[in-house]
C-alpha cells in the first residue's frame, strides 16, 4: 500500500511516502527550490520521493492532502443553489445541493479517482487539522492519547480536541475561525517587527528578556478571555487577521492599547521584550486551560499535540507541569510541514483500517550523498578536500579547538529542526560563540539561542527533567541545572534554560560518536548545534548548497560525509 501525502500553497509545501505503514522519504520543496517556506507545488518533493521509493506515480495507491476543500462546500444560498450559471459550476451544485439532505454538513474528507492509461489513482483530501492529529499521533509510541491541534487556521477550523485509540481518530470539539490562538501569536508577532507565521521563535525567544505579570499581561487579559469549557474568546475588534483586504494581522484599536508596532530591523526595546513575554504567558495560560478541560474529558494519562503553535518549544517543556497528563509525544514536525505526513497516516489508518505505523525515532526522510558523490562535487568546483577516515574524532577536536563546523551528513531531516544531519556544530563553552555564530554565521538577532545537542545518558545530569526524558526531535525547552549553566554558556538562555536535543547511538551513530570524542576531550557531552543555513534561507540540501553557504559565512571548516574543507587550504 503506497500513499503520497501532500500540502501545497499553504504556509509550507511538502511530499512524503508511505509504504506499508514505513516513510519511506519526506522532503520540503523548499529545500530544493531554495525559497525559504516555499508554498509552490512540490514537484520536485514529489520525484525524490517517487525515486527514493523505486516507483513512478502510476504505482502509487492514495494521495493524501492535508486540507480539505469538501469543509468550503455549504449550502448558504437557496436562489443560486437551485440552478447554475455556466456548466463548470455542476462540480460545486450538485454537493451543495445534497448537504441539504443531511443533519450532518460536515464533511471529513474528500475523495476523487484520477484515471489513467495504466490504472487509476484516488485522491483523498483530509481535513487539515485531522492531518495535524494523525502527524501526532500515529508516529507516537501511544494505543491510546487525548489529542490537542492549534495553529492559525485549518479550513474553518483553528483548535482541535480528540482522542486517539488504536487505528482511529475521533473528534471531541473544534474551535473554529475567527477564533484563534495561533493568529493571536501570529499578529503580536507582526506588532513586534516580526514575518507573522514564520518569525514567531524569534518572539518566543525574545520573550526570556521581559518579566511575567506584567502591564501587557494585564492588557493581554481584557482581549483573551478563558471560558468555562476549555474554549477560549478573543475580542476581534482588536485584530484584523480575519479580513482579506487588511495590511496588518491587528487593528488601530490595538495600536491604541499598545503603542506603536515596531519597524522591522529596528533596535528591540525593552518594552517589546515585555509585550514578548506577556504574550508567551497569556499563550501558556490558554493552551494549558485547554488541556486541563480536555483531560477531564478524555481521562487519558497520555497526551498528543501537534500543529504550528506546538513549534512553542518553550511551551512543550512545561506540559506535565501546567497539565495533569503524565506523557506527552510531539512529533519532529508539528507544524504544516508534517501535514503530508498526517493526511497519508489518516488514509491509512482511519479510511483504510490498517494496524497502527512503528512509533517515530527518528526524521531522517530527505536526500543522501555518499562520499564518492561528494568527491565529484568537490573536484567540479576546483576545491581541496581532505578524506580523513575516523571524521568523528577529527571534528571533535576541531569543535574543542574553538572552531566553528558545518557538518553535512547522512539523509536530510525532514522538519524545520537540524537533527545532526544539516547541523553547524560549535564549542559550548565558549561564552562568546553565541555571539559569533550569530553574527559571524548565521547573520541573525543576537537574542536568539542556539540548541544542545547531548548524549541520551546524560541528560539527567545537565537538565531538570523527570527521569529517562528524551527529547529526540529538539522539541522541548527544559532549565539547565544551576551548578552546570557556567559549563555551558554558549547554550544557556538568559532564562537558565536550553532547547535541548538528546541524541542516541541507534538513531544517529556518526553524530553520537562525535559527541562522545568530544566529551572525552572536554569532560562535556554537548555540543552547540544550530540548523545549517543562514538567515532567510532553507537549511542545505546538497553539497553544492553547503559549499555555497560555507564560502559565504564565517564558518570555519565544511565537513561533507568523510571530506574536511577549510578556507585556508
Amino acid at each position: 500500500m503506497r500513499i503520497l501525502g501532500l500540502l501545497s500553497q499553504f504556509w509550507i509545501s511538502s511530499a512524503v511516502l508511505l509504504a506499508d505503514g514505513k516513510i519511506v522519504a519526506g522532503v520540503a520543496e523548499e529545500r530544493f527550490n531554495r525559497e525559504k517556506m516555499s508554498r509552490k507545488f512540490p514537484h520536485k518533493a514529489i520525484d525524490y520521493c517517487l525515486k527514493e521509493g523505486g516507483i513512478n506515480i502510476d504505482d502509487v495507491d492514495y494521495i493524501a492532502v492535508g486540507w480539505n476543500p469538501g469543509v468550503h462546500i455549504q449550502s448558504y444560498n437557496r436562489r443560486f443553489s437551485e440552478t447554475f450559471r455556466w456548466h463548470a459550476e455542476f462540480l460545486y451544485n450538485i454537493p451543495n445541493s445534497i448537504l441539504r439532505h443531511r443533519e450532518d454538513k460536515r464533511v471529513p474528507y474528500v475523495e476523487q479517482i484520477f484515471k489513467h492509461a495504466k490504472g487509476e489513482t484516488k485522491i483523498i483530501y483530509v481535513t487539515h487539522h485531522l492531518a495535524h492529529a494523525s502527524n501526532g499521533f500515529y508516529l507516537s509510541p501511544y494505543k491510546e492519547s487525548a489529542i490537542l491541534t492549534a495553529d492559525g487556521r485549518g479550513e474553518d477550523e483553528t483548535a482541535f480536541f480528540g482522542i486517539g485509540k488504536n487505528n482511529k481518530i475521533t473528534a471531541i470539539k473544534t474551535v473554529t475561525h475567527p477564533q484563534s490562538l495561533g493568529n493571536f501569536y501570529s499578529s503580536v508577532t507582526q506588532f513586534l517587527g516580526f514575518d507573522p507565521h514564520s518569525d514567531e521563535w524569534k518572539v518566543m525567544a525574545l520573550a526570556s528578556y521581559g518579566s511575567r505579570d506584567n502591564e501587557y499581561y494585564k492588557k493581554f487579559k481584557q482581549i483573551l478571555k478563558l471560558l468555562p469549557d476549555g474554549m477560549f474568546e478573543l475580542d476581534l475588534t482588536y485584530f484584523d487577521y480575519y479580513l482579506h483586504d487588511k495590511q496588518h494581522y491587528y487593528s488601530p484599536k490595538f495600536l491604541e492599547l499598545f503603542g506603536q508596532a515596531r519597524e522591522k530591523d529596528t533596535p528591540t526595546l525593552q518594552q517589546h521584550k515585555e509585550i514578548a513575554a506577556a504574550l508567551q504567558q497569556i499563550t501558556e495560560e490558554t493552551l494549558s486551560h485547554m488541556l486541563h478541560w480536555l483531560y477531564k474529558k478524555t481521562k487519558q494519562k497520555n497526551l498528543v499535540v501537534s500543529g504550528g503553535l506546538f513549534m512553542n518549544s518553550v511551551f512543550n517543556g512545561k506540559i506535565t507541569t501546567l497539565s495533569p497528563f503524565k506523557n506527552v509525544f510531539i512529533s519532529s514536525c508539528p507544524d504544516d510541514s508534517g501535514i503530508a505526513t498526517g493526511a497519508a497516516a489518516y488514509v491509512y489508518h482511519d479510511i483504510l483500517g490498517l494496524p497502527r505505523m512503528e512509533p517515530q525515532e527518528h526524521n531522517y526522510w530527505g536526500p543522501e550523498y555518499n562520499d564518492k558523490e561528494i568527491k565529484e562535487i568537490v573536484e567540479k568546483y576546483k576545491l581541496k578536500a581532505t578524506h580523513v577516515p575516523h571524521i568523528e574524532k577529527h571534528v571533535a577536536s576541531l569543535i574543542n579547538d574553538g572552531k566553528i563546523v558545518g557538518w553535512f551528513q547522512g539523509k536530510m531531516e525532514f522538519g524545520q529542526r537540524a537533527l545532526g544531519n544539516r547541523s553547524i556544530l560549535a564549542d559550548p563553552r565558549r561564552s562568546e560563540m553565541k555571539d559569533l555564530v550569530n553574527r559571524c554565521v548565521k547573520y541573525r538577532e543576537g537574542f536568539r539561542p542556539f540548541a544542545p545537542s547531548i548524549l541520551e545518558e546524560s541528560v539527567e545530569k545537565y537538565f531538570e527533567c523527570k527521569k529517562g526524558s528524551k527529547v529526540p526531535f529538539m522539541e522541548r525547552v527544559f532549565q539547565i541545572r544551576k551548578e552546570r549553566r557556567a559549563l555551558i554558556p554558549a547554550v544557556t538562555h538568559i532564562d537558565g534554560s536550553g532547547r535541548l536535543q538528546t541524541v542516541s547511538r541507534a538513531t544517529n551513530p556518526r553524530y553520537y560518536a562525535l559527541i562522545k570524542e568530544f566529551e572525552r576531550l572536554s569532560g562535556i557531552p554537548i555540543v552547540l548545534n544550530t540548523s545549517f543555513n543562514l538567515k532567510g534561507e532553507p537549511v542545505v540540501m546538497t553539497p553544492t548548497d553547503a559549499i555555497r553557504t560555507f564560502m559565504s559565512s564565517g564558518l570555519d571548516v565544511l565537513v561533507l560525509g568523510s571530506y574536511v574543507l577549510s578556507k585556508d587550504s
